[in-house]
Parts: structure tokens; C-alpha cells; sequence
């Protein structure tokens, strides 16, 4: 009786002894009918010693037999069954020979627990493995396939044995069965074969995947492609950060023409009744010299619809206009873009706050304020055209009432001064007896 492993490094087909170990057999085939062993992987590989797999969590401590998978699974299932099952070591079958396949046998727990039999296995990579008899239980050989073995004892592992690069069981079919199925398992056989490995989601092995080959190899054109995307994204970022770039994935607009070759006594006006047979024009302009106001020969036009900039992209290709042949093409500018608008980042998608947003199809780009912004930010400092300070700043009438204060302190005399701070405070008592006696006397 006989089985096929499809692992990622080959096939190995293996024999299984189902006289002589029939439990064990029969506990290893069911397994396989549920999928169990599907894309397990390879966790303990030893070089010319043993690689050992059958553990879902790929940690050497998970596993169990299909007697207790099928009673954990069964909601009508009211007993309990141990997890191992009692291993059946014969001293007829040896670990004589590479190939030879194993079951790991688990030793008694600390808290009293039977150890024994349950899902994982191992195939030794070397012969004359004498001292793993009697401890775990054989229960079949490889019979084709060697040359895997040879590969999976070449794998680069760490310090605990697991390779670096993932070996995993991709399949396995069973070519004969001879036991009946236990009750219970009919109900638990997947319909499909499961996609994602049992371990995907524990955090305790980072490696390379088994579909992955770190010393693959592009093609030179796939290489020179990629090495441009590379340093085409890092030139946008660096245009980014110091501003030339409203945003480092930004696209031209693709309703604006490049035209050329234009004639210098051509003019916008011209230029734009010519185009607007198409469609509407947001913006027709010939680029001019700063200096002299000379035209340089080549002109931008801003479409209201893409699809009427494609139809004057391919209507008016190399046509006669003002005795030259103009050129016509897609603009890939995108200095308009940078010079109204900006990624603001602080204020997030959808926040308008009195400027225009939605350009080239972002909401979240608002228009570029400056520090010497003559609108919005003389409204937001209540129309003064001066900066907006963190710290309170007295204004300029209060300065000037602070000046007059202290020159009038200073214009006063120093023996007015002298005689202010030296008066002692009146004694009003005293001065109202002296008072009336004035007056009285004054009578007499």
C-alpha cells in the first residue's frame, strides 16, 4: 500500500507496512483524506540525521491522531479521546536505511499526561540510524524519490533546524486504502484541498516562501525597466519634496496639446480659432520670451473634454498653418498643476475651505497658499496687510501712547518730584479742628 507526497522539492512515494503497523497506517491514510498533511511544512530538518513534518503549526508541538481530530470536530460527540494513541514499536523494523519513514513519538507530559502517536512523522536522510529503535515507531520506507531526500539534506536551515527557504508538502494522493473509514469522518473531508498553509498566521518563522527563488534572474530588458521605475519614483519624490511637484504620483493632463514648430508671427487668437472646431478651449497660449516678449515657437491648448484634444491631437497633426508645419502631441507639463495647486496634507480629503479642490481628479488637493498671499490671508488677518504673529505685538497707536507717557514724565521739574514723593499723606482730622477754629475766632 502506497502513497505519493508532492512536496516543493520533488516526489517521494512511500510504502507503507500495513500488516505489521496496521493502527499506525490507518491513523496516517485518514489524515491524509482530510487534507491534514497540506502544505504542512518541513520544520526540523537535520542534515544526513532525519526531516521531520506532520505539524499543522510547524512548532513540533502541535498535532493529533484522526481518532481524537474527528471526536474535537464531531458536535454530537459527548467522550473524550487522548490526543495519542499508543505507538506500535516493532523490533522487526529498523532504522536501517535512508528513506525510512517514522512516527514521532511523543514522551509523557510533566503533568501526568501518556505521550504516544499522533500526526507527525519523519523520513531519515542517512543510513544506519540504529538508535532511533525502540524509541519511535516505523511504519513505512521511501521506495521512490531518493533524489528529493539528497535535496531536502542540502537545505540551508537555522538554529533550530528549520530551513530558510520553505519546504512544504504541496500534496498528497493515496494510491490504496484498505481500511474502512472510522464513523464520523465522512461528514469532516473537506470538498477542496485548502489553499493557505495551517501556520500563515503565527509570527514565529520569518523565511523565504517556497514559490519564492531570491537568486532568480530577470531578463536585462525587465532589469533596465525596473531599475527606471526605481529611480523615476525616487526623481518624482525628491521633485516633491523641494516643490516642484504638486505630488510625487502626479499624471499630465490629458486634455492639454503641446503644439510646435509654430510660426513666430503666429498668435494666441490665431491659434485658438483654429483649435476650436473640436470642441470648447478653456485656455489657448504661445509661450513668449520674458525679456524681448518674443514668440518661442511652440504654444499650449487646454481642451474642455479629452475626447476633443484626441480628436485635434489626430486632425491636426502636421498641419500647414502660417506657412509651417505644426507638430502636435499630448502635453506632459505639469507646471499649471504646480503652480495654483498643492497636496495639503494637514487638512485631509474633502475639507474646502473657500479655495478650489478636485484638481486632476483628487479631492484632497486645495489650492497653494503663499506667505505674501494677497487674498485669503489679508481676509483671515482682518484685512491688514502685515503677518500674523504667535506672540501678542502691540499696535502702533498703543506704542504711541506708551512714547507720549514717558516724555511727559521726564518733562516734569526734579523738585516737583522731589516734593510729590516726599509729602506725607494728610492727617484729615487734624485739618478740620484747625478749620473751625478760624472760624470761630473770626466771629469774635
Amino acid at each position: 500500500m502506497s502513497v505519493l507526497l508532492e512536496t516543493s522539492l520533488g516526489d517521494l512515494v512511500i510504502d507503507l507496512e500495513v500488516d505489521l503497523c496496521p493502527k499506525t497506517c490507518e491513523n496516517f491514510l485518514k489524515l491524509c483524506k482530510l487534507y491534514y498533511y497540506n502544505l504542512n511544512a518541513f520544520f526540523n530538518v537535520q542534515k544526513d540525521f532525519l526531516a521531520q513534518t506532520g505539524d499543522p503549526t510547524a512548532t513540533g508541538t502541535g498535532g493529533e491522531s484522526i481518532w481524537s481530530y474527528i471526536n474535537n470536530n464531531s458536535q454530537s460527540s459527548t467522550r473524550t479521546v487522548p490526543r495519542f494513541f499508543t505507538p506500535e514499536i516493532l523490533p522487526k523494523l529498523k532504522h536501517q536505511t535512508k528513506g525510512t519513514v517514522s512516527m514521532a513519538v511523543a514522551p509523557p507530559s510533566e503533568s501526568g499526561a501518556l505521550g504516544g502517536c499522533a500526526s507527525q512523522f519523519f523520513v531519515t536522510l542517512a543510513d544506519s540510524t540504529e538508535y532511533l529503535d525502540g524509541v519511535h515507531a516505523v511504519f513505512g520506507h521511501v521506495v521512490e524519490g531518493l533524489d528529493t531526500l539528497d535535496k531536502l539534506n542540502e537545505v540551508f536551515v537555522g538554529k533550530d533546524f528549520r530551513p530558510m527557504k520553505d519546504v512544504r508538502i504541496r500534496h498528497i494522493v493515496i494510491l490504496d486504502d484498505p481500511f474502512p473509514d472510522p464513523p464520523g469522518l465522512e461528514p469532516l473531508i473537506p470538498s477542496n484541498p485548502p489553499t493557505k498553509p495551517p501556520d500563515a498566521g503565527s509570527n514565529s518563522f520569518f523565511g523565504i516562501g517556497e514559490d519564492e527563488d531570491p537568486l532568480a534572474t530577470l531578463p536585462e530588458e525587465e532589469e533596465e525597466k525596473k531599475r527606471r521605475e526605481a529611480a523615476a519614483k525616487s526623481s518624482a519624490l525628491t521633485l516633491e519634496m523641494v516643490g516642484d511637484l504638486p505630488f510625487a504620483n502626479v499624471r499630465p493632463p490629458e486634455n492639454v496639446l503641446f503644439v510646435c514648430k509654430l510660426n513666430p508671427v503666429t498668435r494666441d487668437e490665431d491659434l485658438e480659432l483654429i483649435f476650436s472646431r473640436f470642441g470648447v478651449i478653456m485656455s489657448c497660449q504661445v509661450i513668449r520670451d520674458k525679456k524681448t516678449g518674443d514668440s518661442l515657437q511652440y504654444a499650449f491648448i487646454e481642451f474642455d473634454k479629452r475626447e476633443d484634444a484626441e480628436q485635434a491631437y489626430f486632425k491636426m497633426q502636421n498641419v500647414l498653418v502660417d506657412d509651417r508645419r505644426i507638430w502636435v502631441d499630448f502635453s506632459q507639463s505639469v507646471a499649471k498643476a504646480n503652480d495654483y495647486w498643492s497636496n495639503d496634507i494637514t487638512r485631509g480629503p474633502g475639507k474646502k475651505r473657500g479655495l478650489g479642490s478636485g484638481f486632476g481628479g483628487r479631492e484632497d488637493l486645495v489650492q497653494t497658499r503663499r506667505y505674501r498671499d494677497d487674498g485669503h490671508d489679508r481676509r483671515e488677518r482682518g484685512g491688514r496687510g502685515e503677518y500674523g504673529m504667535v506672540f501678542d505685538v502691540p499696535s502702533s497707536d498703543s506704542r504711541r501712547k506708551d512714547r507720549d507717557r514717558d516724555s511727559r514724565k521726564r518733562s516734569r521739574s526734579p523738585e516737583r518730584e522731589r516734593r510729590r514723593s516726599a509729602s506725607p499723606r494728610r492727617n484729615d482730622r487734624r485739618d478740620r479742628d484747625r478749620d473751625y477754629e478760624r472760624r470761630r475766632d473770626r466771629k469774635r
